[in-house]
Formats: C-alpha cells, sequence, structure tokens
C-alpha cells in the first residue's frame, strides 16, 4: 500500500557510502576535467590525473553495479521497455512519490553515463593535442589513430554534455513539479519512506569492499600505465 506522501517522520537508508562518494567525487573529476581543459596546456598533468580517476570510478561503478547493495545494483533498476514506457506515462502526476532507489528512466540514463564516460576517458588514454602532449597509451597506436581517437573525444564531450544537462533537468523537473528532492539524499543517503512507493532500506554498505575495489582497478591502472611504450611524437 502507498504511504501518503506528506508522511516524513521516517526516513530510511537507501543509498550506501560508497554509492554517494562515487557520485560527488565523479561530478567533482567531470567538472574538473573541463575546467582543466579548457585553462590551457599548463594544466594538461592534472587533466589527465584527472581522467585516471575518472577511469577508476567508472570501473568501480560497473563492479559495484553487481556486488554493492540493494539500490547500487544494475538488476534493482534496470528494466525492460514496457515498465519504462509505463513509468514514463506516469511522470506528469504530482503524487510525491519515487522508487527507493533509480527509477527505470533514470536507471536507463545510468548506463548511458556510464557508457559515455567510460568512453572518454579510455579514448583519452590514447589522445593528442597536436603540439606536445599525449594520453599515456599514444605509443600504442598509429598517429592516425590517435587522431581518430581524439576527435572522438572531443566529439563524446559534446554528448556527455547534452546527458548531464538532461539529468539536471530532472533533478528539478522532480523538485519543482513532484515536489521530491532527489539531491538531498545522496548526501544523507536517507529518503522519507513517505514518498517511497515501496520504502525498502539497506542494512549494509560494504565500505572495504568498496575500497578494495577501487585499489584494484588504480593498480590495475597504474600497471597499464606504466609499462606503456613512450610516445613517438611525429607531429611534433
Amino acid at each position: 500500500m502507498k504511504r501518503a506522501a506528506g508522511d516524513r517522520s521516517e526516513q530510511k537508508l537507501v543509498w550506501d557510502l560508497p554509492t554517494r562518494a562515487f557520485h560527488w567525487t565523479l561530478v567533482a573529476c567531470v567538472a574538473g576535467s573541463w575546467m582543466t581543459h579548457e585553462l590551457g596546456m599548463q594544466w594538461f598533468e592534472w587533466h589527465e590525473r584527472l581522467g585516471y580517476a575518472t577511469l577508476v570510478l567508472v570501473c568501480f561503478r560497473i563492479a559495484w553495479g553487481f556486488v554493492g547493495p540493494r539500490h547500487a545494483r544494475f538488476s534493482s533498476f534496470l528494466r525492460g521497455p514496457a515498465a519504462v514506457a509505463d513509468y514514463a506515462r506516469g511522470l506528469g502526476r504530482r503524487d510525491g512519490l519515487t522508487t527507493p532507489g533509480h527509477n527505470p528512466l533514470g536507471g536507463l540514463a545510468v548506463i548511458a553515463m556510464l557508457g559515455l564516460l567510460l568512453f572518454q576517458a579510455t579514448t583519452g588514454l590514447f589522445a593528442n593535442d597536436e603540439i606536445l602532449s599525449t594520453g599515456p597509451l599514444y605509443g600504442y597506436v598509429a598517429d592516425e589513430t590517435s587522431d581518430r581517437l581524439t576527435g572522438l573525444h572531443k566529439k563524446n564531450f559534446d554528448l556527455l554534455l547534452v546527458l548531464l544537462g538532461l539529468h539536471l533537468a530532472a533533478v528539478l523537473f522532480y523538485l519543482l513539479w513532484k515536489r521530491v528532492d532527489l539531491v538531498r539524499p545522496m548526501f544523507t543517503g536517507r529518503k522519507p519512506v513517505g514518498q517511497m512507493q515501496a520504502p525498502e532500506g539497506i542494512t549494509g554498505q560494504r565500505p572495504w569492499l568498496a575500497v578494495a575495489l577501487v585499489a584494484v582497478f588504480a593498480g590495475a591502472l597504474w600497471w597499464v600505465v606504466s609499462t606503456a611504450p613512450p610516445a613517438s611524437l611525429s607531429f611534433f
């Protein structure tokens, strides 16, 4: 049975600490990557470091989608076309109710965002600026291949901006139309029971497993980068 939307006295934990830390750290990395690119070549090293961090975070989130707590798992929010369409038809209702974790539309956005970010960070490893700087794995590919990947790296960022704009628009839509704040729970981890269609909380957050996963992915990336052949700047 649905609870009254105005009942805010009880809250349940729905977003685990690793998922929340991932979310806000990723926001900082993406914003920082854009800023360091716009600020010029003197910030390239930081642009590169933020790209590494983004890649590690995305790999962590993909793994967390299988081994994390309930609402972080892909199985909890990925639905078929019929469920997505049914949810979309009800978007206009101002009932103040939402799902505990990601809704079916939000779940598609999560997958799209992870895919675009994974592609962005990976192509950046092989990219170049046709002047002095190259990605750490430039030495593995021909100049022409690096140029193509550089072009895709730039175009993909435009897609990322569109998706980020849609994400922010959705957050504002829920806040202004449905009177549901999606931002605060991503800080506190908790949602009011009265705003959830099915108030299912979580009990475990598995922080040490999250730390171990991040360490594994960071170590793997360090090994790949440190053993890469040096770049041959034939365009210089």
